[in-house]
């Protein structure tokens, strides 16, 4: 892919696969563009790794969290299942949501939580919320755990953030779907590997190897997921589209 910027004329040339576009510079077009390569140089920069959240690392894109705290508002879920816990910033910025909305406990897998991290998640002022298991994610017995923390009734969230390959995914997405709460969602995350195969850090075989692509096939076998990204509950612009680690990472079940 080739963009040019011309701030002289205010126009932007787009060229993709043998095809060339000209469009106006300040258009959602152009921002919709600009926006996909930023996140490929941003995600090459690391850009994601200079974030924390009351103290704790996050590794997110800002929009990512800000669109995940309009869902957890808006479903005001009793569980939040989150598989990866690396630092714990996720898991302190969901339980502090459920304190604020005086709601919600935080349910966090991971097959490795290593003593620094545990230690200063249970140390946090949100450790409350917060129930940490450790073991693989896919693991019968982590996956009985997790299931025997969830109450008759409870409206459920999940989050997959932990081992991003295909198979990976799709045994977790086949785990936890049951336990999603019609409304609710499951969330693959980072399927924006798929569009980084060809940046430095990336690999050939993300192209395929992602967890788009799982997500994709998932909700090919099961009618009662489908991949759909929360409607916005603000916008006075044009846009449409997040810019996100997570395309296609949204799967809202419908009964």
């Amino acid at each position: 892919m080739k963009l040019t910027i011309d701030t002289d004329t205010g126009k932007l040339l787009l060229a993709e696969e043998g095809i060339e576009r000209e469009m106006p510079l300040y258009s959602k077009e152009a921002f919709e563009a600009i926006s996909r390569q930023w996140v490929r140089v941003g995600w090459s920069q690391k850009y994601q790794y200079t974030f924390s959240w009351l103290g704790r690392p996050i590794i997110q894109l800002p929009e990512d969290m800000i669109r995940m705290q309009e869902v957890i508002h808006h479903l005001r879920p009793d569980v939040i299942v989150e598989t990866g816990v690396a630092h714990g910033g996720s898991l302190i910025y969901y339980a502090g949501l459920c304190k604020i909305l005086e709601k919600g406990r935080v349910i966090g897998v991971d097959i490795e939580i290593r003593p620094h991290n545990r230690t200063a998640i249970e140390a946090h002022p949100l450790a409350p919320f917060i129930t940490l298991i450790e073991g693989s994610s896919t693991a019968p017995e982590i996956v009985r755990q997790v299931h025997d923390l969830i109450r008759p009734g409870e409206t459920v969230l999940v989050i997959l953030d932990s081992n991003h390959t295909y198979q990976h995914v799709l045994d977790e997405l086949n785990a936890y779907a049951d336990l999603v709460t019609p409304g609710s969602y499951i969330v693959a995350t980072d399927g924006i590997m798929l569009d980084l195969h060809d940046v430095p850090r990336g690999k050939a075989e993300w192209s395929d190897d992602n967890p788009a692509a799982a997500a994709r096939d998932f909700a090919a076998g099961r009618p009662d997921f489908a991949i759909e990204q929360p409607a916005w509950p603000f916008c006075e612009a044009e846009l449409t589209q997040n810019i996100t680690h997570w395309p296609g990472a949204w799967l809202r079940r419908s009964a």
